[in-house]
């Protein structure tokens, strides 16, 4: 298309083309995950949707997560637990493969395997799909590298335990030490996160509350921390911390416990820590964090709900958290 030109006296005014005034921008995809259980029912039928509606958010899809009536007769709690995150991760895999934001509203922490596994190994859109379904792939001899994913982890608790150092035995306080390949291996490639995390891809977020040989096993590794100074402060070692990850990784996923915030805003919650970040604050940085191309997926893990949230302040504390990375997205 040719530019008009108006010729006045000896000066030529190009009429070039500008922007639309009132035009709106393009509505950002979502796709919502939701496991089937009453936490996540709880963020899901809260008034999510029509919040997201209204910041310029198309939701896509809502799935929930299910198992199989074969899955479901299997033997063993962690077993199950693996079983639902291989299905997480065909969701997962299935809605970025259309360049959705992803948001995961996960039941617990054990919840994270099959986020990290469906971003793991998705499928660029247009390209075959697996035998799982859209968006997945298998890699073998012949195969496609799995994406390197990197891991923003905000909790309180580090869950880099293993079976030999927990004192709880809870498999939520060992499933970033199981992600990284220090224990439980059949359980991690169950859920299809194969290869293991790097340490030196894991950012732990607002860490406070650590066992001394948990301690340990994070001393040795080359995992990076974001204070809870950091967060509460908006400080500079958050951008330094995605330049790190940028040349790293191919794709980020960021996971929050919901007991990374101030007791205040989760006072149901059975492991709260003190002198946690609020919910403005913590969003604060998911805003900043999601305004990095790479970053494609939230989950949010670990809500009081019911009795034990009457006030509804860990809900509106989690849509808080969820509204902060669909405008990061936005102001890309």
């Amino acid at each position: 298309m040719r530019t008009p030109a108006v010729i006045i006296g000896f000066l030529v005014v190009l009429l070039v083309p500008g922007p639309i005034r009132g035009a709106e921008k393009a509505k950002l995809g979502v796709a919502i995950i939701k496991n089937d259980s009453a936490g996540p029912l709880a963020m899901a039928e809260g008034g999510l949707i029509p919040l997201l509606e209204k910041r310029g958010c198309e939701i896509k899809s809502l799935d929930t997560v299910t198992l199989t009536e074969a899955e479901r007769r299997e033997y063993g709690a962690w077993n199950k637990d693996a079983l639902e995150s291989l299905n997480i991760g065909k969701l997962v895999a299935k809605n970025r493969a259309g360049d959705l934001l992803v948001i995961g509203l996960l039941s617990d922490c054990t919840d994270l395997l099959g986020m990290l596994a469906g971003l793991q190994h998705l499928r660029p859109a247009g390209t075959s799909t697996g035998p799982d379904g859209p968006g997945t792939r298998r890699d073998g001899l012949t195969g496609v590298k799995p994406l390197r994913v990197g891991l923003i982890y905000f909790d309180a608790h580090a869950d880099f335990n293993t079976p030999e150092t927990t004192l709880s035995g809870m498999l939520g306080g060992m499933d970033v030490a199981a992600a990284a390949g220090l224990c439980l291996t059949r359980l991690r490639l169950k859920t299809g996160l194969d290869p293991a995390l790097p340490t030196s891809y894991i950012v732990f977020g607002g860490l406070r509350d650590v066992d001394p040989l948990e301690r340990e096993f994070l001393d040795r590794s080359q995992c990076e921390y974001l204070t809870v100074e950091d967060i509460r402060s908006l400080s500079k070692a958050i951008d330094a911390q995605m330049r790190r990850l940028g040349p790293l990784t191919d794709i980020v996923y960021v996971h929050v416990d919901m007991d990374v915030l101030d007791p205040a805003e989760v006072a149901g919650h059975p492991l709260t820590a003190p002198e946690g970040p609020t919910s403005r604050q913590l969003a604060a940085v998911i805003r900043k964090v999601f305004s990095y191309p790479q970053v494609a997926a939230l989950g949010i893990a670990s809500i009081p709900f019911g009795e034990k949230d009457k006030d509804g302040l860990s809900l509106k504390a989690a849509y808080r958290l969820i509204e902060a990375a669909a405008e990061g997205v936005r102001g890309r």
